[in-house]
């Protein structure tokens, strides 16, 4: 049940006929893992928080620099060496204390991901690195985790849903095959406009609280944003048969 303090913080969701207090109910429930703190992991989370997510867990095992200070909304400079799961979890208990957040200060790994996947009802990949991104696709295959990826560099972005429990939902492997490997772009190499990682986070967010309660979100679809031009492209994705993720 929501108390009358949620009722009232959380009515302009409520109001809403796809949410309601039904659906309010369900993101007082949900349980998220959010993987990757950074530019993406910041407006998820934040966003997360703020829309009544009842337990979130924050994965990164990085510490803030500061050339992040400029797209990493959650951090200042006093947060400078500190870790950004840590810190971001002491941000956003400041908006909602409402919230349970537990804190992984450490890369997530094969091992972690197979302890806490099964603890959660949905993943959000706000990672920048290729080879954590295979893993936590596949692990989400695995244990039949929803999976919300989003990526961005310089004016673009881009973000997909994988629903593992549909039985024809293309993953990230589909998309990038491993023996071909994902372009390796980053931040880092090709730099990056805060505000499109806004943008993706906050798409990111918003198909994760469709998710949770219980409207509909598109798989099988690669969803693509052209900052310079504010234009949106939609792809077409199939499974396929040979996947060594999702097919067997």
């Amino acid at each position: 049940m929501l108390s009358a303090n949620e009722k009232l913080r959380f009515s302009r969701q409520t109001m809403l006929k796809g949410i309601g207090e039904q659906g309010q109910q369900a993101l007082k429930n949900a349980r998220v893992l959010i993987v990757g703190i950074g530019g993406l992991g910041n407006p998820v989370s934040a966003y997360l928080n703020a829309a009544g997510i009842g337990n979130i867990y924050l994965v990164d095992g990085d510490t803030i620099d500061i050339s992040n200070l400029h797209r990493q909304i959650l951090f200042n400079e006093h947060d400078i060496d500190t870790n950004k799961a840590d810190i971001a979890a002491e941000k956003l208990q400041q908006l909602n204390t409402s919230t349970n957040i537990e804190v992984l200060d450490e890369m997530l790994d094969a091992e972690l991901a197979d302890y806490y996947l099964p603890l959660v009802d949905l993943v959000l990949d706000c990672t920048d690195n290729i080879n954590t991104r295979y893993l936590i696709n596949q692990k989400c295959i695995e244990h039949k985790k929803p999976l919300i990826i989003g990526a961005a560099t310089g004016f673009d972005g881009q973000f997909m849903f994988v629903n593992p429990n549909q039985v024809d939902s293309a993953c990230y492997q589909c998309l990038f095959p491993a023996e071909k490997k994902a372009p390796d772009n980053n931040c880092q190499t090709l730099g990056i406009l805060g505000p499109v990682l806004a943008v993706i986070g906050g798409m990111q967010a918003l198909q994760a609280i469709k998710f949770l309660t219980g409207n509909t979100v598109k798989t099988n679809q690669l969803n693509i944003f052209d900052g310079l031009n504010n234009s949106w492209q939609q792809f077409a994705l199939k499974k396929q048969q040979k996947c060594p993720i999702c097919a067997g």
